[in-house]
């Protein structure tokens, strides 16, 4: 491990479900997407999980069993739709050549409600701490793709 890993402290992690249990949902799932938004936009889970599903149909290209789900695992264009519908600013902080320029670790997320886009994954952070099923922090080391925020009513 480098010195500058051992120095990058992940960000808290505290365990949530997003509501999933608690709307009858049993059973594994793929379903970070759809968790991500019940905690962060706080909806109930039922609602951010028809919402994506709504969208999902929406998507084409795809055999129908191949196709994004709440349930299974939701594509990035597909999310993208989703967030826009939800009035929530798309946030990119790595590009093609640029490195990892944010880790899941303090002082490099932003403060206040965000979805992080990971690697093959989607995390709420409220208030710098994780709320999700499992850490995906990876001690700090996790590289963040870009995030999305809630939209700012400007001059109202």
């Amino acid at each position: 491990m480098s010195t500058l890993q051992a120095v990058r402290a992940p960000l808290p992690w505290l365990y949530s479900d997003g509501g999933r249990k608690e709307a009858g949902f049993r059973g594994p799932a793929g379903d970070c997407a759809t968790r991500a938004i019940a905690i962060a936009a706080g909806m109930p889970y039922r609602e951010a999980y028809d919402r994506v599903n709504e969208i999902c149909a929406l998507e084409t290209g795809y055999s129908r069993r191949s196709r994004s789900s709440a349930r299974e695992g939701v594509r990035t264009p597909v999310m993208r739709m989703v967030m826009f519908s939800l009035g929530w600013d798309w946030h990119p902080v790595m590009g093609i050549g640029t490195g990892c320029t944010m880790h899941m670790a303090e002082g490099e997320v932003p403060d206040g409600t965000l979805i992080a886009r990971l690697s093959g994954h989607y995390s709420a952070v409220i208030g710098g701490t994780v709320l999700d099923a499992y850490d995906p922090c990876r001690e700090g080391t996790r590289c963040v793709y870009g995030y999305w925020t809630p939209q700012v009513n400007h001059g109202q």
